[in-house]
């Protein structure tokens, strides 16, 4: 597996435990949106301690850049990487994924989930497709939704955003369930992307599945 030395050229913390991290982009190194790449620190403790990452920039954008959740209550690779700054250097290598723009639907992301729509979002507002698209957003607290003021921006996205253990106005509070699906989705969408953690996944896929929704319909990291 080919990796490259890519030196950090700035950091910036999105909420309490989330941190940007931009990286030089290697001479001809591309992806697609939605994809990610296997990423370590390069420090000789860390070099085998490989984490996927997803790409939040567009292939267009003269570097990389990664927005990574930081778990600080154990000593392990995103530890680290939330004390990593400006001229340390990580260690990226080839790219993957299976999630991948498919034409228009609904996100369903949970938490840190949403790090591989961040960049098809992107790209189509860089488009300006006109593909209308709703995102349905999850996050604990008001105060754990990374790049909210971004996407309210988007005028070809609507957004929903859902709290487990927070009330504010105009957001949801509980968990995605049926009731709630029924609720906000569009009809039948033509495509459903969906990332989040192993359960949420889990959970989500189920209430599609029981709702109706043909496997081909459904796009997610398998």
């Amino acid at each position: 597996m080919e990796s490259h030395n890519v030196r950090i050229l700035k950091t910036k913390w999105l909420t309490h435990d989330v941190k940007q991290i931009r990286v030089e982009k290697p001479p001809g190194y591309s992806f697609v949106p939605g994809q990610a790449t296997e990423v370590a620190i390069n420090e000789k403790e860390w070099v085998n301690e490989k984490r996927p990452f997803t790409f939040t920039s567009l292939n267009s954008w003269p570097h990389l850049e990664f927005t990574i959740k930081i778990y600080n209550d154990h000593d392990g690779v995103t530890k680290r990487i939330g004390t990593l700054d400006t001229g340390d250097s990580l260690l990226i290598h080839d790219v993957w994924g299976a999630i991948s723009y498919k034409g228009p639907g609904v996100f369903i992301a949970g938490g840190a989930g949403i790090t591989p729509f961040i960049s098809i979002l992107r790209q189509l507002g860089e488009e300006k497709s006109g593909d209308k698209n709703l995102l349905i957003f999850s996050n604990k607290t008001g105060n754990d939704i990374i790049l909210k003021d971004e996407f309210l921006k988007n005028k070809n996205l609507e957004v929903r955003h859902v709290l487990t253990r927070d009330t504010q106005p105009e957001m949801h509070h509980g968990r995605i369930d049926a009731s709630y699906l029924k609720s906000v989705l569009p009809g039948e969408a033509r495509h459903y992307y969906v990332c989040g953690p192993e359960q949420f996944t889990a959970d989500i896929l189920a209430l599609l599945e029981k709702k109706g929704v043909k496997s081909e319909a459904l796009v997610f990291e398998k």
